[in-house]
């Protein structure tokens, strides 16, 4: 017996041919299986992979969010016009104040200048009037002292030649003066005032108020009225304006604040009737 016989052998034991087999068929079947698979992965690359992507269905709520972004694009770009219309009109109208303005300055200073123009030929006409009315007071007392010898009621009935004269040319001195409430002259006057002072300068002495100047005379109907006979409007006694006829349908009178003393037509505003003092 050998020495060495008591230790167990480090070789492997050997393997039986059954065990061997099957592992070698193990190993065939594992790799046919990987040369098929490899085949057909050599196949399947070869052939091109088409890949179908579904797009997306229109429904009915797309459609409103389609066609309300279209109407929201359409109320911008109409938003858009109408700011530029705006603004174009704002500067349009920007221009015509600009234009309005220089025009209604250019009219205020032609204005101003006519203004001067008409107070420096007032101011020449009331320097005119004062001079004739020296002339008329100076004639008045001329024709007063001829005639000293008379009563007053005998200057009424037959008045001194060229008495109505005195009395047009008076009046006619004083147009263009202002009607003023009571005034007394000499550049303004109210309607009786006025009638007052232009028989005074022919020595008549006629009351202040239109209702008394409205007696003061004969009375005279409107169809056969005379240059000098005195006008009123209103009742007899209770007139509330008077004026003097001075021929061709035509009257003098201080008419109101407006016109101040004037010459008018009696077509215009007929009288109620008429008294003769002269």
């Amino acid at each position: 017996m050998s020495h060495t016989a008591h230790i167990p052998s480090h070789r492997k034991p050997r393997r039986s041919a059954s065990k061997l087999a099957l592992r070698a068929g193990v190993a065939g079947g594992v790799l046919s299986t990987l040369a098929v698979a490899a085949a057909a992965g050599t196949a399947n690359a070869a052939e091109p992979v088409t890949e179908t992507i579904e797009m997306p269905t229109l429904t009915t709520d797309l459609s409103a969010q389609i066609a309300q972004s279209a109407d929201l694009t359409q109320q911008a770009a109409d938003t858009y016009e109408s700011r530029a219309e705006q603004d174009a009109a704002a500067a349009k109208a920007a221009k015509q104040a600009k234009e309005d303005q220089a025009q209604a300055e250019k009219k205020a200073e032609a204005k101003r200048k006519a203004e001067a123009a008409a107070e420096k030929k007032a101011e020449e006409e009331r320097a005119s009037r004062a001079t004739e009315r020296t002339s008329l007071s100076t004639q008045s007392t001329s024709g007063s002292g001829a005639g000293s010898g008379s009563t007053a009621s005998d200057s009424v009935a037959a008045p001194a030649s060229g008495s109505v004269g005195t009395v047009i040319s008076f009046l006619k001195a004083q147009l263009g003066d202002a009607y003023v409430m009571g005034a007394s002259g000499p550049n303004a006057w109210d309607c009786s005032s006025l009638v007052q002072a232009a028989f005074k300068q022919a020595g008549v002495d006629l009351p202040r108020v239109s209702q008394d100047q409205s007696v003061a005379g004969t009375p005279v109907s409107l169809s056969n009225i005379q240059v000098g006979d005195i006008l009123y409007w209103g009742g007899a006694g209770s007139a509330y304006h008077v004026g003097v006829y001075i021929g061709n349908g035509q009257y003098l009178d201080a008419a109101n604040p407006s016109k101040g003393v004037v010459i008018q037509d009696l077509s215009g505003y007929p009288a109620s009737g008429a008294v003769r003092v002269l």
